[in-house]
């Protein structure tokens, strides 16, 4: 499998004022203060927060990590999304598969010559099927963390949410480190169990024929705390960091392309049926 390497950072070359598209000013999204959906955000948090533990994490793993609960396409998988609304964003109030198709169209836009690219902007969210499957929303969306280690700063409403979860009361979960060691690398982290994981392992099982950094954006793209806050470097090798570039590119699009104005999907299925015919065609395991 070849892995792209630009040789720079990407989010130095490519820089689209994608957030002046939809009138938002980039300082309104993510305002975990205030807002006409807090109410709902914040007992999404808290309810992951408490439960998020590292018992939880590794059961989690060990229930999907299979990846034999369904058989499905990626557009029928993307055609239930129709149904999820992700309850812990306080910027969108409507179906996630119009988000998929706004992250991708504003890709594809900036990154014209990366079809893969394109494809990762549709597929980054396809994990919250979980929520189709019967999992609860604090069990599937959201920033992630790790656990097994202190919480840091830049966790969402970090100071507000942690203190029923049992792993608070851990000594040995509370130290820096935790239950790593220093730059043991984000693959070897347990992360807060969600979307991300799960997609991720699905492209993994499912053999995705795509360069190594579209597998590490699906697998990181909710660890804010660490692409925007800047928390939780001692965990990370140099393959994260030489990573982290590309993570943050795709976020710009993932994040700033949010809005009200939404796309037709009849629209856009014939573009990218061609690359989900290309990268991951056919029935895959879920």
């Amino acid at each position: 499998m070849k892995v792209v390497n630009l040789g720079c950072d990407p989010s130095e070359v490519y820089r689209p004022d994608i957030d002046l598209q939809n009138g938002k000013p980039k300082e309104d999204f993510r305002n975990f203060k205030e807002g006409p959906l807090m109410d709902r955000v914040f007992n999404t948090y808290l309810l992951m927060h408490t439960h998020q533990t590292v018992e939880f994490v590794k059961k989690k793993n060990e229930e999907y990590g299979g990846c034999s609960h369904r058989q499905m396409t990626v557009m029928e998988t993307l055609d239930l999304l129709d149904t999820v609304v992700d309850e812990s964003d306080p910027d969108v109030d409507f179906p996630n598969s119009y988000h998929a198709y706004q992250t991708a169209e504003g890709i594809r836009k900036a990154h014209p010559d990366k079809d893969w690219f394109h494809l990762v902007g549709l597929l980054h969210d396809m994990g919250k099927i979980l929520v189709v499957l019967g999992e609860p929303q604090w069990a599937v969306v959201g920033d992630t963390f790790p656990v097994g280690c202190k919480v840091q700063d830049s966790v969402v409403l970090r100071d507000s949410t942690f203190r029923d979860n049992p792993d608070t009361r851990n000594p040995i979960y509370n130290s820096k480190y935790g239950i790593y060691q220093p730059n043991c690398g984000l693959g070897n982290v347990l992360m807060s169990w969600g979307h991300d994981e799960y997609m991720y392992k699905v492209m993994k099982q499912n053999n995705f024929a795509m360069p190594q950094e579209a597998f590490y954006m699906v697998r990181f793209h909710s660890f804010y705390p660490w692409h925007m806050g800047g928390d939780y470097m001692h965990l990370c090798n140099q393959e994260d960091l030489r990573m982290l570039p590309w993570v943050k590119e795709f976020n710009k699009f993932d994040l700033y392309t949010k809005c009200e104005d939404l796309p037709d999907p009849q629209d856009l299925k014939t573009y990218y049926q061609s690359l989900i015919d290309k990268y991951c065609p056919g029935k895959l395991q879920w």
